[in-house]
């Protein structure tokens, strides 16, 4: 081989190994999308419609003269969430920046609107819903997606002069109107509103030792608000000595606590559960985890939390890969409503906390609380979306 043919193949060699890292750095500077947590999220939805199935049947066909009644509604419910999910994951997450301050106050008059006679709707004795029309929802799920990107728009802008106690004051008195509106009528709402506010804070705060006071003052806020009120004092004395205590106020506990325990490691089988007909109030709802232990068991209840534990892992990875603070601020509200809601429906369910009701997310019957958190799962897809894959 000539000289000149054998620089024109190195020449070549050369051009063909320039050519490939060009095509690999445009791969990796392509955009992400987390499709583990996508099915996560959706085998959630699909193991919640058959418990869901396997838990109201009863009662629906009793009480409606359709075992499949609950179901048809959540299937409406999962339809709409899901167009909800497919809209918010379209937009641009810095979208919401734009309007977190309108979304914020909305939300806060639409609580306050629940009072207003002919617009509020009771339920189980609390002003908690809003009736528009032939349309009928809980504002608060709404104060809860208001919350993440308030807080997320608010945090990025001042994350730096969070370093002072003072600023996280004030950050606090701008929240407090929402939570204090809420929790009039509905505490565990309001517990959930503040603890994503508090665990978007933590993130955003470069000081930890602020959050000393802030859980104390917390503290002291929540038993006022359980003082305000002479059935969440009976709730907690229920709870504290159930032995004594009225037998209404622990029925429902107690009914859960033995589906749990009649469950045992294997539970009896999807569908013959006994503690379902009848015996346990609101089993499609609050306290559908005590159905999935009774006839799933212990292992059953476990795939569960495990399932729960992998959306937030996925989240995490999410928020931590995050192109700017604002996107991972909205990744660790989503992931704490997530996680908070959890903790709040198992620890009741298994009387480990008093009883309130809390849904478990994805699972329990709920159109308006199933809607706004497959939206918030949306905002969480955005953000992943405009990852790079060089970063993660």
């Amino acid at each position: 081989m000539t000289e000149k043919k054998r620089k024109r193949k190195a020449k070549g060699i050369r051009n063909l190994i320039k050519k490939r890292k060009i095509e690999s750095g445009k791969e990796k500077s392509g955009t992400y999308f987390d499709y583990n947590l996508l099915f996560l999220i959706i085998f959630l939805i699909c193991f919640g419609l058959v418990m869901l199935y396997s838990t109201s049947s009863y009662t629906s066909a009793n009480k409606y003269g359709d075992s499949m009644y609950y179901l048809k509604r959540q299937l409406l419910n999962v339809s709409l969430g899901g167009v909800a999910m497919a809209i918010t994951t379209k937009i641009d997450y810095r979208f919401w920046k734009k309007i977190g301050g309108l979304i914020y106050v909305v939300s806060a008059f639409l609580c306050l609107a629940t009072h207003i006679p002919g617009l509020g709707s009771s339920s189980h004795g609390s002003s908690r819903w809003l009736q528009i029309g032939p349309i009928r929802f809980q504002p608060s799920e709404i104060a809860k997606i208001a919350i993440i990107i308030f807080l997320a728009m608010l945090l990025e802008r001042v994350a730096n002069a969070l370093r002072k106690g003072k600023n996280l004051f004030i950050v606090f008195v701008l929240i407090a109107p929402l939570v204090i509106v809420v929790a009039i009528t509905n505490l565990s709402t309001a517990i959930i509103i503040l603890g994503i506010a508090i665990c978007m804070l933590f993130i955003a705060s470069p000081k930890s030792k602020h959050f000393v006071v802030v859980f104390f003052v917390t503290l002291v806020s929540g038993i006022l608000f359980i003082c305000l009120a002479g059935y969440r004092v009976g709730r907690v004395k229920a709870w504290l000595d159930p032995e004594n205590a009225d037998p209404d106020a622990v029925y429902q506990t107690l009914q859960g606590l033995y589906a749990i325990g009649s469950g045992g490691l294997f539970g009896k089988g999807l569908g013959e559960s006994l503690q379902k007909m009848g015996n346990v109030p609101e089993a499609q709802n609050d306290m559908i985890f005590t159905i999935i232990c009774e006839e799933l068991g212990l292992f059953g209840a476990l795939g569960v939390i495990l399932l729960f534990v992998l959306v937030v892992w996925r989240m995490m990875i999410i928020a931590s890969n995050a192109s700017d603070l604002f996107g991972s601020l909205l990744v660790v509200g989503v992931m704490s409503h997530i996680a908070i809601q959890v903790i709040l429906n198992i620890g009741v369910v298994t009387s480990v906390l008093p009883n309130t009701g809390v849904i478990l997310p994805f699972i329990s019957y709920g159109g308006t609380s199933l809607m706004f958190l497959m939206a918030e799962i949306g905002i969480v897809f955005s953000v992943s979306k405009r990852i790079k894959l060089g970063n993660i």
